[in-house]
């Protein structure tokens, strides 16, 4: 039996906007949405949602509210402002990308005001967003899990219980440090490949046939690396560097000091700082392959 009678989805983006079109076609269940972009609004409203005038006119219609936002920071004074104005609000699931640590201080205080807050992040591309095959590492009791589950199952076809609050997180850090540095190693291989004499489609075609092939070979290297296409508002630098200086923190927190997850992270920041915040996070191939310095956006 479902628990809950309403749904509120706060953080109509990238990931949000499709994610929040998939609960309010499938789940029966009216959707309350706000997102501070009223172009957001109304393509939520055209999958099917109901229209909320702030996050607080969310909490009074929900019992159980889902996040999307760009990070912690905003996570907590969204919590902050659903806790005081919930009187019917059970449960908040953050499907954002936040600070372990953080999550779990977060998670504590809204116990202790009677509010379950389970992490969420989910993994893979819009494309999976749009057709709810996303992958959802879910931070939640046995119970919280049941309970959430069915709903997050209309937007993840791999929805999986990592653990207590907090784990969730963990696994979508590590996940995402592990793209990153593997497009990193791509971008050098690639650029190898090119001075060796191999056309980059070609490269990746013939090494996606031996052990060298993966998901980020396929997706980044194919559809990005090798046309040298990195287009604003999908998943840009500034987002991945975000990521990686979490899985950075995770690191420090248990006295590990990860060499080529701190040199991934060195060069997507002399990236941004080359020009390319905003652009597709494999675009640091371009300050691999020695085309752009960390300190001009022009080519050598």
């Amino acid at each position: 039996m479902n628990p809950y009678s309403s749904i509120g989805f706060i953080g109509l983006g990238v990931m949000g906007s499709a994610m929040c079109a998939n609960l309010a076609r499938k789940s029966s269940l009216p959707v309350h949405v706000f997102d501070t972009s009223k172009e957001a609004l109304a393509e939520a409203v055209a999958s099917g949602a109901q229209p909320a005038e702030s996050a607080t006119a969310v909490a009074r219609a929900a019992d159980i509210v889902f996040l999307s936002l760009p990070s912690i920071d905003q996570v907590e004074t969204v919590c902050a402002e659903l806790a005081r104005a919930g009187e019917r609000l059970t449960t908040i699931v953050d499907m954002s990308t936040s600070d372990v640590a953080r999550t779990r201080a977060l998670a504590k205080a809204l116990g202790e005001r009677g509010i379950a807050l389970i992490d969420a992040p989910v993994a893979r591309t819009r494309e999976a967003a749009v057709k709810g095959t996303l992958m959802i590492s879910v931070g939640a009791s046995d119970a919280g899990f049941a309970a959430v589950q069915p709903l997050l199952a209309l937007m993840g076809s791999d929805v999986l219980h990592c653990g207590p609050v907090g784990n969730g997180q963990t696994i979508k850090i590590l996940n995402n440090m592990l793209v990153f540095m593997t497009v990193s190693a791509l971008s050098e291989i690639i650029t190898l490949g090119r001075r060796a004499g191999f056309d980059g489609e070609t490269l990746f075609n013939l090494l996606s046939k031996g052990s060298a092939d993966s998901f980020v070979l396929r997706n980044h290297g194919m559809k990005s690396l090798v046309p040298d296409s990195f287009p604003e508002k999908v998943f840009p630098l500034v987002y991945a560097i975000k990521d990686a200086g979490l899985a950075l923190n995770l690191a420090r927190e248990a006295d590990f000091e990860p060499h080529i997850a701190n040199y991934t992270y060195d060069l997507m920041c002399r990236a941004r700082d080359a020009g390319f915040g905003q652009n597709y996070h494999p675009a640091i191939v371009q300050l691999v392959d020695g085309r752009v310095t960390p300190s001009t956006n022009e080519p050598d």
